[in-house]
């Protein structure tokens, strides 16, 4: 295993947007990990590979030291308690307290978001529908990030200034607005949100987590198959 003995257990780079929250920020931090990676979307046959993993039978799950955290934000809360130094919330407490509640926020609901606009990081897709959730979804993200934007803009370009395990856990939606086309002005943003989605897109993780999801999509269609 890694320096730390860490393995991630990991879904499709192109559809788990869950599994990418903590490998970003692990790789943002410095926190060096040995990643498994189980193919999605098979049926029963994924479902098994998860479970000789993960009690939940969902992914991702961390590893370490004989023991497994199988949850996004639980595996983020853990290693901020195991590297503190690397600074995984904010540092004053206003901050901090904002940034575990819209990341709790994030992890707990926008479900019209998650079932009308999934990850498919490939793929450029037409916006669907607007139902009235899914509109209140997308205006409730732009809040928040606008929101965030505007108080710690002096203090760095992610959400509350530094990266933090905020960002981690809204990197997935900023795939999804660029995949389903979202034009931000549309649900009040003034730039702002639109700017740090374009942050967000523009980290050289992404860019490798995008590198991985193409080569995965290429390997399980290859052209002319």
């Amino acid at each position: 295993m890694a320096e730390h003995g860490y393995r991630l257990v990991v879904g499709d780079k192109n559809y788990s947007s869950w599994s990418l929250r903590p490998w970003l920020a692990m790789k943002h931090f410095g926190v060096p990990f040995e990643e498994e990676y189980i193919v999605l979307r098979r049926g029963l046959e994924t479902k098994k590979s998860i479970l000789d993993h993960s009690p939940s039978g969902k992914v991702p799950a961390l590893k370490t030291d004989g023991f497994l955290v199988w949850d996004s934000l639980a595996i983020l809360e853990f290693l901020a308690e195991r590297h503190p130094e690397a600074g995984w919330w904010p540092e004053y407490e206003q901050a901090r307290a904002e940034a575990r509640a819209v990341s709790a926020e994030m992890h707990a609901g926008f479900q019209a978001l998650r079932n009308d606009m999934p990850m498919d990081l490939v793929s450029t897709l037409p916006t669907p529908e607007l139902t009235e959730p899914l509109q209140h979804n997308i205006s409730r993200v732009v809040a928040i990030w606008a929101g965030a934007r505007a108080k710690h803009a002096a203090d760095g370009p992610f959400l509350f200034g530094r990266f933090s395990i905020a960002d981690a856990m809204y990197a997935p939606v900023a795939t999804r607005f660029k995949t389903f086309q979202v034009d931000l002005s549309d649900f009040g943003d003034d730039g702002r949100a639109a700017a740090y989605g374009e942050t967000i897109l523009a980290m050289p993780e992404m860019a490798e987590w995008l590198d991985g999801a193409k080569a995965e999509m290429a390997e399980r269609y290859p052209a002319g198959a």
